[in-house]
């Protein structure tokens, strides 16, 4: 064993120790990198080098960098620059702010870039604009989808007005990648901040963060020290911008790469299902669905009583019927939530995301009740708000552009009432949930799980066709509200019921349903399995007749289901 001199082994330990800046703790600097950089006594994020994080992300030996002949000018000839310049390329060993290029990430070929906040806080200067803009371009020339880690403070102050100009090319030339029809996964790090935040870092179709990243136009001392406002703990950090919906998700570093891998595998299967099952394109290893439920389901439903109206009424009301999520997690595979509506917030009533339906990509969202007292208050009892609907039009227009189809699970009594909702738009964003359906040239599934409740439950459920669950309602408002408003006496609300042809088998003899799904008793936790193998083997029947559509044919199919009423 080779001893070193006293001063070398003082030296080495310095080397391979760090201080983590958020606990203060020494810390093993090999531990760290195994942690993908990440403290392991407190949880902090460091920040990562450009060849780091390709080497985290990226398949081994594949990424090679495009445009590194680009060199940086003075456009304002601003005094020290180039001498700035030429000191931080000799210290971090880069040749700019952003390194970019092309690589696999799980064998899914895609363009791939790292902004390194060593190179001047990552601002962007014209050679980061330049490199960025030319790689969108180039990947819309080679269809390929773009990952791009972010982490800017802005703007890049010595080239001025240059630097601003950046804002626009780069987002012109996301524009005609999105137009394309192609894939941008913005990753947002700690910080992404200023003109970066201000265009390209938000423009993604799915947008990721890492835990606690400071993500804002304005950073803090920004606002601080130009208007005097003391921010709350958090803010902009985000988990706020995830609860406000600007965020997809937040992932954590260890889950990142398969997250990429899976989103990029969605994609390219998504769009590369061309010809006869272009939305059927199943795995024949999964292919295992059957209609008939097991035995013990089917005595229980032959010793289910027959149910009154009012009966099915109270049944599709109940906490404990299976929701959204039950059906979401156990017919699909590899689901993936994102979040937002990209203006306001995450409205926790709507659910929805990627998954696959065996092999399949699909997009899925569903209306979330809650399983409890403290669960129902969390998602606002299913009530959606604006907020709610514009996430579930975003996620529909993102699976058009991406050629995945929809499947809707719909259980509402309702859009939300209340004040805040009407002062967001809550009719405009119902109306304009309707007029971007009519119009989706992918076929739209929407099943009826438990209460479908006026345009509530209709913003989400212009399908070409339209199922129910045996024991679910959808009505134009409640039987309560019904007998107020025509007999002034909200007490006849079973009468009402009666009346209104609100159930299953009634909506299917009027045509305003194609299926009546069965419930083997009840929809209820021991009915799972059966009722969502009978969904899956009927969802697959449903893709495989779309399939054999044209985009123009399935538009049409669903304008005309709507025309006959």
């Amino acid at each position: 064993m080779k001893i070193l001199p006293v001063e070398k082994a003082e030296e080495k330990k310095e080397q391979d120790v760090i201080v983590c800046p958020s606990c203060k703790r020494e810390l093993d600097k090999q531990l760290v990198v195994m942690r993908r950089y990440v403290c392991y006594e407190c949880g902090y994020y460091f920040r990562v080098r450009a060849k780091n994080r390709i080497r985290m992300v990226a398949d081994e030996g594949s990424f090679t960098a495009w445009f590194e002949e680009e060199s940086t000018t003075n456009p304002l000839e601003f005094p020290g620059y180039e001498d700035k310049i030429a000191e931080v390329k000799e210290k971090t060993g880069l040749s700019e702010g952003v390194l970019i290029g092309e690589c696999t990430v799980g064998g899914a070929k895609t363009v791939l870039g790292v902004i390194d906040s060593r190179f001047l806080m990552g601002s962007m200067g014209h050679v980061v604009g330049e490199r960025i803009t030319a790689a969108v371009e180039r990947a819309t020339e080679e269809k390929l989808p773009v990952i791009l880690f972010c982490c800017s403070g802005g703007a890049r102050m010595q080239e001025g007005i240059v630097s601003l100009m950046q804002m626009a090319k780069t987002s012109g030339a996301f524009k005609k990648h999105s137009q394309a029809g192609l894939l941008y996964i913005p990753v947002l790090t700690d910080p992404t901040t200023g003109g970066v935040t201000a265009s390209f870092a938000m423009l993604g179709d799915i947008i990721l963060a890492e835990p606690k990243a400071l993500i804002g136009f304005a950073g803090p001392r920004v606002i601080e020290q130009t208007i005097g406002q003391k921010l709350p703990e958090g803010f902009q950090r985000a988990e706020f911008q995830l609860e406000h919906g600007f965020v997809d998700a937040i992932v954590t570093r260890d889950k990142l790469k398969d997250t990429l891998e899976a989103l990029l595998k969605n994609y390219y299967d998504s769009t590369t299902n061309v010809g006869e099952l272009k939305y059927a394109s199943f795995d024949p290893a999964h292919d295992k669905d059957i209609l008939d439920a097991t035995e013990l389901m089917k005595e229980r439903a032959a010793k289910a009583p027959i149910m009154k109206v009012w009966d099915k009424v109270t049944a599709a009301r109940q906490v404990t019927r299976l929701g959204a999520e039950d059906y979401i997690r156990t017919i699909f595979e590899n689901f993936t939530e994102l979040h937002g509506d990209r203006y306001f917030r995450d409205d926790p009533a709507i659910i929805g995301g990627i998954a696959r339906l065996d092999g399949q990509p699909v997009t899925v969202i569903g209306v979330n009740k809650g399983k409890d007292a403290a669960d129902c208050i969390a998602h606002n009892y299913g009530m959606p708000s604006p907020e709610g609907y514009r996430k579930a039009i975003r996620l529909m227009k993102q699976a058009e552009k991406f050629h995945r189809p929809i499947i809707t699970f719909v259980n509402t009594s309702g859009a939300y009432p209340g004040l805040e909702a009407e002062q967001n738009g809550q009719g405009e964003a119902i109306a304009r949930n309707l007029y971007e359906m009519s119009g989706l040239k992918v076929p739209l599934l929407a099943i009826m799980i438990g209460e479908g409740g006026s345009g509530g439950a209709l913003a989400l459920a212009m399908g070409n066709e339209v199922w129910m669950l045996e024991n679910a309602t959808y009505s134009i408002l409640s039987p309560e509200g019904f007998a107020s408003i025509l007999w002034k006496d909200g007490s006849r609300a079973e009468e009402a019921a009666e009346v209104m042809r609100i159930t299953a088998s009634e909506l299917k003899r009027l045509n305003v349903i194609e299926e009546v799904i069965p419930e083997y008793g009840i929809a209820d936790a021991p009915a799972l399995t059966s009722i969502c193998n009978y969904m899956k083997a009927k969802m697959k029947a449903f893709l495989k007749r779309e399939s054999a559509l044209s985009e123009e044919e399935i538009v049409a199919e669903r304008y005309n289901r709507f025309r006959k009423f």
